[in-house]
């Protein structure tokens, strides 16, 4: 069984692609892609708590009882 560390045959072929994406862009695409990518992490991030303090109640509104 695959460690959840570990990555899948289809995200190890998905990371060969975007690798060879990065390869062929310049330093500013390159640069311009690494802080959008850092922005929508933070995204990503903000959503997973949003989500997680309504699952658990915390969050008003969540009408957990």
């Amino acid at each position: 069984m695959n460690q959840p560390s570990q990555l899948s045959i289809e995200q190890q072929f998905n990371l060969s692609s975007f690798k060879m994406q990065v390869n062929q862009m310049s330093r500013e695409q390159a640069q311009e892609f690494l802080v959008n990518l850092y922005e929508q992490m933070m995204v990503r991030e903000n959503m997973y708590q949003h989500f997680l303090k309504y699952q658990w109640g915390l969050e008003p509104g969540s009408d957990q009882e």
